[in-house]
């Protein structure tokens, strides 16, 4: 049995969980997510608590089992707290503003970067420590967000310039050594 997805969901006070089979509906305060998951799965919801089954221990139904349970706590999570993802700029003259809901990044370049928020995802810049936040309720797009803002500038390993996530480990390497003679 699956460590991850024998794990019961206990859902918040204040978010809608509607299950039609393997369609799943949540609704909170911070939004709204479904999705539909592989009918080898079972769903069902007691007296506020999900729970998940699978009908057989083929490797697939196995796989699924835990994935499942973790893609719904993650929805249910989503709408109730959200999520986010902090960035840091490093590098002398790199920075980021917000111009309305748009973030705008010079990080090098001839000319500024502006990035657009998908909807459901919102920024906040912190120029004193240098910093983004990338905050929404679906897991996924609040990830693929700050994959593709760190994308624009990935720490470099000689001066550690760049943008990198949150408590990120930039291995550093040596320069050249000189002549020696």
């Amino acid at each position: 049995m699956s460590r991850v997805g024998r794990l019961p969901i206990d859902v918040p006070a204040g978010v809608e969980v509607k299950i039609d089979g393997s369609y799943v509906h949540v609704k909170g305060p911070k939004g709204e997510l479904e999705w539909t998951f592989s009918p080898d799965i079972t769903i069902k919801q007691e007296d506020g608590v999900i729970f998940i089954d699978r009908s057989s221990d083929e490797p697939l139904q196995r796989a699924l089992h835990g994935t499942t349970r973790a893609l719904i706590n993650n929805m249910v999570t989503g709408v109730s707290t959200g999520f986010e993802r902090i960035l840091e700029i490093e590098g002398v003259g790199y920075r980021a503003e917000l111009d309305g809901k748009n973030l705008i990044v010079n990080v090098g370049f001839s000319h500024p970067v502006v990035v657009e928020p998908p909807e459901g995802i919102s920024f906040d810049v912190d120029m004193k420590v240098r910093q983004i936040k990338i905050a929404g309720y679906d897991k996924q797009v609040v990830g693929q967000v700050a994959a593709d803002i760190r994308k624009l500038r990935p720490p470099e390993p000689y001066k550690g310039k760049g943008i990198r996530y949150q408590g990120e480990y930039v291995r550093r390497k040596p320069g050249k050594a000189g002549k020696t003679v």
